[in-house]
């Protein structure tokens, strides 16, 4: 089993840098986007379903801003669109997709980049969905949150980790947040295990070259339970073209 996770940093533009033609060679079984930055009316019949899949979106109420979506070979026996949260559910952060034997949520956190108000909206988002991964664990189902998490885990997940370390996605808070789910919730960075101690990168700034330079950060991930982590059999960050300024991350599942 094949799973992408990608933002694309608006999905029209995405589709006219290639992504779609490069979707159809991947042999992916889901695909999660976060940032699609469009509503259902705006996007072609392409981007609501490539041919092969179902296609699910959870828009936000704000035209070109945020959005998730999922695309998927197999139909999922249901979708659950947004966390029950109005202040959240109106930016389209959040979209489950449940299969038989799993479920595999597409979700995009607020960035706090943008100043205090913002980064105030990123901690309440993070303090709201522990008690949901903290459900989601207790059930005992198997689950895949694939998703711009905003957030640079380690050192090792960032390039310029010193200068950084006051800044919005690698705050001493964010990253203790990420250590709750890893160490005492239990969930897994399947991309970290697989590779732990690759320095990769997901997202790079649009400023001073930083993709030609390699100065990135890896703020998205595939965070799984643990019985589905455990057949993670390899992990990708495909570089060799630019859909946004983000990379898809590519994992397979045996």
């Amino acid at each position: 089993m094949r799973l992408i996770t990608i933002n694309l940093n608006g999905i029209r533009s995405a589709a006219t840098k290639g992504f779609y033609a490069w979707l159809t060679l991947q042999d992916a079984d889901i695909i999660c986007l976060q940032e699609v930055r469009a509503h259902s009316s705006d996007m072609t019949a392409e981007m609501l379903a490539p041919e092969g899949y179902h296609g699910y979106f959870h828009h936000a109420q704000k035209k070109g801003y945020s959005g998730v979506g999922i695309y998927s070979r197999i139909k999922p026996l249901q979708v659950i669109s947004g966390l029950g949260i109005d202040e959240f559910d109106a930016e389209g952060r959040f979209m489950r997709a449940d299969f038989e034997d799993y479920s595999v949520i597409s979700v995009y956190l607020p960035s706090g980049s943008s100043g205090e108000e913002r980064q105030a909206t990123k901690y309440k988002f993070m303090e709201a969905f522990q008690p949901y991964l903290h459900e989601l664990q207790d059930s005992g189902r198997e689950a895949i949150l694939c998703g711009d998490y905003n957030i640079a885990h380690r050192e090792i997940d960032l390039k310029n980790w010193r200068g950084n370390r006051k800044n919005s996605g690698f705050l001493p808070e964010e990253r203790a947040w990420l250590s709750s789910l890893f160490d005492e919730t239990g969930y897994v960075d399947v991309y970290r295990r697989l590779h732990p101690e690759r320095e990769a990168y997901t997202w790079w700034s649009n400023r001073g070259k930083a993709w030609e330079k390699d100065v990135g950060w890896r703020i998205d991930y595939q965070i799984a339970t643990p019985g589905i982590a455990a057949r993670a059999a390899a992990a990708t960050i495909y570089k060799e073209q630019r859909f946004s300024d983000h990379a898809p991350l590519i994992i397979d599942y045996s």
